[in-house]
């Protein structure tokens, strides 16, 4: 049975009790409301670790003035439920005054530089602020072996491995492959919010990501790729924030360069913001 901990001395000593036992321990940080793509994250974690444990928080430092903290869906039971069903050995779900004792106000906070400045960063100012304050603590607070995040947001992750990399965070960083639905659309807790309809119409962002990977690879120019996507999404009745292709980096690629690159989209559909990401060219 998944054990839950909502004391985080509870939860240091029984990772402690299983690291006595010579026990690689793994970590997925969650902000709940789960459903198959973070479960398989935990599955993934599984193949590298013999214990999981997985964080249930809705960090408030990460939403903007204009975001959906107090409306984004907490649903700790079902989580357990699902995250017991996928492997998992142990669900940390802190309270706010236990992840800041000072109160978010007061709260010592994490930046990282470069990665952060372009894309959601540009859109969602303080968004990774918030995300890097809270993973770092995370991390000290179950001190796993290896961390497991899903590449789906693709900044995010790139965010996380420049902080662990920087602070010299003694784990390893896995990027998980993208969920997806049948129709193509990438698995998200923001997909809720959408109508029937608009679950149909979502899908063409990922037939937008795979044109842009196909037309780079034709030989056509970036600037043109991304002009060209985003007149498609918003034919398609998309609200485009941005359609770009990057190098793994999140820098701009010179034109004609050849190697790996990101097809990267995010854009709303009625009242629900998507991202999406498409990875090509190895």
């Amino acid at each position: 049975m998944i054990e839950t901990f909502t004391e985080l001395a509870a939860l240091r000593e029984r990772v402690r009790g299983w690291k006595r036992e010579g026990l690689r321990v793994a970590f997925v940080p969650t902000m709940g409301n789960l459903h198959d793509g973070h479960f398989s994250l935990v599955q993934l974690a599984r193949e590298h670790a013999q214990r999981v444990v997985a964080s249930v928080f809705v960090n408030p430092t990460q939403f903007g003035p204009n975001e959906d903290f107090a409306q984004y869906p907490r649903t700790p039971e079902a989580d357990a439920r699902g995250l017991q069903a996928a492997g998992c050995d142990a669900m940390w779900l802190p309270s706010v005054e236990t992840m800041y004792p000072y109160g978010v106000e007061a709260t010592v906070r994490v930046q990282v530089p470069h990665v952060t400045e372009s894309l959601e960063g540009a859109r969602r100012p303080g968004h990774f602020d918030g995300v890097a304050t809270v993973v770092s603590r995370l991390f000290n607070q179950v001190q796993p072996d290896v961390a497991v995040f899903g590449r789906k947001d693709y900044q995010q992750l790139a965010v996380v491995r420049y902080m662990v990399r920087d602070l010299a965070f003694p784990m390893e960083i896995i990027g998980a492959d993208i969920v997806r639905e049948a129709s193509g659309l990438a698995m998200s807790s923001r997909n809720q919010y959408l109508s029937a309809s608009e679950r149909d119409q979502a899908a063409e962002i990922r037939r937008c990501l795979v044109a842009m990977a196909e037309a780079v690879g034709a030989g056509q120019s970036r600037e043109a790729v991304e002009s060209a996507a985003g007149e498609r999404l918003q034919a398609a009745g998309f609200a485009p924030d941005y359609a770009v292709v990057r190098r793994p980096d999140l820098t701009v690629p010179d034109e004609g360069e050849v190697g790996p690159k990101v097809a990267l989209i995010a854009a709303r559909l009625g009242r629900t913001r998507l991202i999406d990401n498409l990875e090509f060219g190895t």
